[in-house]
């Protein structure tokens, strides 16, 4: 069985998929919107699949994984078992091996299918019918070369042109992305013995080898083509079918459906770019950059005279020896041009993929662009000579650009990152003013979470961002503990800022008197839930009724106990108002507290001794109470600015 966690990984990457299509009559115009660019060449359409409970072989997405649209906020998605959901989960085996789901007979007829066909009329000074494709199959690789090998067709019936079609299975040489280069797609798969020839059971933790799912690079607008004539009206018929047995599932990407009055490119390149150190792009990050030369045409690319690919490296970056790798044809590195040589064939209807990396310089400012585009050198009328280009493309963006004049704009959008420098900050502020008031309050410094709460709400008691009551911004943290609560923390992620370390911790505080007695503990802890500080809010009585609990602030001292810090009240008490606490690692064995209060500043300095630890490693702030009340009576403190200054080494 596969481990639970396949399941819930599964789940979450359908978060943002459309619903199903309803059961019953369904004539699929959302799945033809979903794709087409020019809604006003529609005439009409019918979808039909195999599946007894609502047409769930096809689905409209926002987002897949690594799928976004090539044009406009959505594209359709067609399956031989579930459209964007598990490939690899059947009702009867639940969880179960990479058998997908079926419909009707196993192992029998009728296979699984989805057909959507549409009637569009072909605009005047039209000749060509493009859309962007990429097919993904879990057929891959135990069945490659058999008949157990799902398909896709797409035919186009011009009644001037007859019928072009367009065909897509397993053995197609497009497919050139195993499941490491697919997460989020439901393909994502690994075969749990390792072995991936055998039919198993899998997961989704990357093995090498064990990827067991297979695609097709997106072949974007251009690389698919068939010709029609002008007024004449077309049918387009997108079919997806099981072959051999309906027990593996496969699905196909389409979007960008449109007319074109010329002929495109037969050659398409197209590049990815992977931090391969992850999360943000960072001086000293190694990056792979990715290309796919893919040949559309009827007629092989052969290896010309002169290069058939070249690639200057961008700018702000250095090419890692020995990283330049094909499987097929010669790639190399040309450090007096500091670019990228690639030289090879591309028969028809294949991929090359190309691959190298790059070392980010150091000493970028934060925000510097990395770009690259590559160009492809090919041979457009098979006399031996290169003689077009084709330039490669992150994924295809409609600039509005018309570079070559062909009437239309042009998928020319270079590869870029973005450097995130990070400068150590000297400190970080926290003032919940983007928090959701009810909830946990988290922040972050320049993309990196330094700092997050829990969140306690019950029986009258609370640990949450409060929008009733604030400091300088328009929220503040709010706390009503008692001793039944247990301790609630504040946690703090400071190696996420260059392993930086606390030098001081202050915050804003507000609380008024009240009527019974209660105290509060605010304990700071390292990683090792040792206490590096120790503050404590004690109401005491004063005899002045109706609130004759009034609060008294005191930090420990390793020496003299528990001290007392002073406000400029009368015997020192904190009645209402807001202050700020402060404290401050003092070389290496002292603590220094600071009490300011609203128009007045600092009220009350000391030094104290350092406890048993030091600053070091500091992970959370611990709040507590020993005085269990009645929640009415129970006093609320708010918290607001609140501050860490920070520490590097060196």
């Amino acid at each position: 069985m596969i481990a639970g966690l396949v399941i819930a990984v599964f789940f979450v990457f359908m978060i943002f998929t459309s619903e199903y299509a309803s059961a019953g009559s369904y004539d699929g115009e959302d799945l033809v919107f979903a794709i087409l660019k020019d809604e006003s060449t529609f005439v009409s359409s019918s979808y039909s699949d195999t599946d007894q409970e609502g047409h769930r072989q096809a689905k409209v997405l926002y987002s897949l994984g690594i799928m976004s649209p090539t044009h406009a906020d959505t594209f359709a998605l067609f399956s031989t078992g579930i459209a964007g959901s598990n490939p690899v989960t059947s009702d009867e085996e639940n969880p179960g091996d990479e058998r997908g789901t079926w419909f009707r007979n196993k192992l029998g007829n009728p296979r699984d299918s989805a057909t959507l066909e549409i009637t569009l009329q072909v605009p005047l000074y039209m000749h060509y019918l493009y859309y962007d494709i990429q097919f993904f199959t879990t057929e891959w690789p135990e069945y490659q070369g058999t008949k157990y090998n799902d398909k896709l067709t797409i035919d186009v019936n011009s009644p001037s042109q007859g019928i072009s079609q367009f065909e897509f299975d397993v053995n197609n040489g497009y497919f050139v992305l195993n499941a490491n280069h697919i997460p989020g797609t439901g393909f994502d798969i690994f075969a749990q013995s390792g072995n991936p020839s055998d039919v198993d059971l899998v997961d989704t933790t990357p093995r090498t080898p064990g990827s067991d799912a297979n695609a097709s690079d997106l072949i974007p607008i251009g690389g698919v083509t068939h010709p029609v004539t002008p007024n004449e009206q077309i049918t387009v018929t997108i079919h997806i079918e099981d072959v051999g047995d309906n027990m593996f599932d496969s699905a196909v990407f389409i979007d960008n459906l449109r007319f074109s009055g010329y002929a495109k490119t037969e050659i398409i390149a197209r590049k990815t770019v992977e931090d391969l150190n992850g999360g943000d792009v960072e001086c000293n990050d190694t990056l792979r950059y990715r290309i796919v030369i893919s040949n559309t045409g009827s007629v092989d690319q052969s290896d010309n005279p002169g290069n058939e690919f070249e690639d200057y490296l961008p700018v702000n970056a250095t090419y890692v020896p020995g990283s330049a790798y094909s499987e097929y044809g010669n790639i190399s590195y040309d450090p007096g041009e500091n670019k990228i040589i690639w030289n090879g064939n591309v028969p028809t209807e294949t991929s090359r993929v190309l691959e190298f990396k790059v070392t980010v310089n150091q000493s970028l400012g934060n925000g510097a662009i990395i770009s690259n585009q590559g160009t492809v050198y090919w041979d457009s009328d098979s006399d031996g000579t290169n003689d077009a280009t084709e330039l490669t493309d992150d994924i295809y963006v409609d600039d509005g650009i018309d570079q070559d004049s062909d009437g239309e704009t042009d998928d020319d959008d270079s590869t870029d990152v973005t450097v995130f420098a990070f400068d150590n900050p000297l400190y970080v502020t926290e003032d919940f003013s983007d928090d959701i008031p009810g909830r946990n309050a988290s922040q972050v410094y320049l993309s990196r979470e330094w700092f997050a709460t829990e969140l306690f709400t019950t029986n009258g008691s609370y640990f949450e961002v409060a929008s009733s009551y604030h400091y300088s911004t328009s929220k503040s943290f709010k706390t009503k503990l008692r001793q039944s609560d247990g301790a609630q923390y504040w946690n703090y992620y400071l190696s996420n800022l260059e392993n930086a370390n606390m030098g001081w911790w202050e915050i804003w505080f507000a609380c008024g008197d009240t009527s019974e007695e209660y105290n509060l503990s605010l304990d700071l802890q390292n990683d090792n839930n040792q206490d590096i500080a120790k503050i404590k809010f004690d109401y005491v009585n004063n005899g002045t009724k109706p609130m004759d609990w009034v609060m008294e602030l005191y930090y420990y001292d390793p020496t003299d106990g528990w001290s007392r810090l002073n406000s400029y009240y009368t015997d020192g008490y904190l009645h209402n108002n807001w202050y700020k606490l402060r404290i401050e690692k003092n070389g290496t064995s002292y603590i220094d507290y600071k009490l300011s209060m609203t128009d007045f500043g600092v009220i009350d300095s000391v030094t104290g001794g350092q406890l048993s630890v030091s600053f070091s490693n500091f992970e959370r702030a611990k709040w507590s109470s020993n005085t269990n009340l009645d929640p009415a009576v129970c006093p609320i403190f708010f918290w607001d600015e609140h501050r860490i200054g920070l520490t590097y080494q060196t």
